[in-house]
């Protein structure tokens, strides 16, 4: 069975859906099956993609709401060359139809049970919110990756954030946890970044990533083109940070199924 990981932080601009797209991205580029959902209504991840949020023939909204199967709501013309759910304006509506409909909560995991053996990884980009789009995505994920500016009001959030996910994994999601935290837009040249790091690696110990995603221009430019940075410029080095981050996840999934089997 694959495993499903939700992008999340209530914090706006923390690279949520750039995490999202280049995460899932470097996965397929290392041969596995990747579904990315995009859950808020801007549709970054969709547009970042390279799919026109405006032209898609349906959206997390007919998922979520109508209950459309995964099959007929999938994009399969990435640029990233994974599966994708897409979102637009639509999805704000479904956010409010959520709280009409039974068992609101666990739709989109009810959504994605049947066919979760298809995928390797399913990744959702969470809007910047703890909204019911945020919930649903928390019920159905496997577990919580981060991202987060090493910043001063970054740590509060942080903590808020933690706190969510602790009484949503008593109350939707007893297997929820945190996958891990990334930091994010770092520039080493910054005393507090350097500072606010140790104190992520000092609380968080092993949760937090090696892997590092820098400050760099290209990849804030590679949506624009509609494209993961590794398909922009794979020589930038935003697009490398990415690549070590998928190089990560799969090895920490590796271990999970060994301990598994032993």
């Amino acid at each position: 069975m694959g495993k499903t990981i939700a992008i999340a932080n209530q914090k706006g601009g923390v690279g949520k859906t750039t995490t999202s797209v280049n995460l899932a991205a470097s996965l397929a580029a290392t041969k596995r099956k990747v579904l990315l959902i995009d859950l808020d209504p801007q549709g970054n991840a969709t547009m970042g993609s390279g799919i026109d949020k405006y032209e898609v023939h349906a959206t997390s909204y007919e998922l979520l709401i109508e209950e459309q199967p995964l099959t007929d709501v999938i994009c399969k013309e990435t640029t990233g060359l994974y599966d994708l759910i897409a979102a637009n304006t639509d999805v704000t509506a479904a956010e409010i139809k959520l709280m009409e409909v039974y068992a609101r909560e666990l739709r989109l995991r009810n959504a994605l049970e049947p066919y979760k053996d298809e995928y390797d990884f399913i990744i959702i980009d969470c809007p910047p919110s703890l909204n019911m789009l945020t919930v649903n995505a928390m019920a159905a994920a496997d577990s919580v990756l981060v991202p987060m500016q090493c910043e001063y009001y970054a740590l509060e959030g942080l903590t808020a954030l933690m706190d969510t996910i602790s009484k949503l994994s008593s109350v939707v999601n007893k297997d929820l946890h945190i996958e891990g935290i990334l930091r994010t837009m770092y520039d080493p040249r910054n005393r507090l970044a350097n500072d606010v790091s140790e104190q992520l690696k000092r609380h968080f110990g092993d949760k937090v990533y090696r892997t590092v995603i820098p400050r760099n221009v290209r990849l804030a430019e590679a949506p624009s083109f509609g494209a993961p940075a590794m398909y922009y410029d794979k020589s930038a080095t935003g697009a490398k940070a990415y690549l070590a981050l998928a190089g990560e996840v799969l090895k920490k999934q590796q271990q999970i199924q060994q301990e598994e089997i032993a």
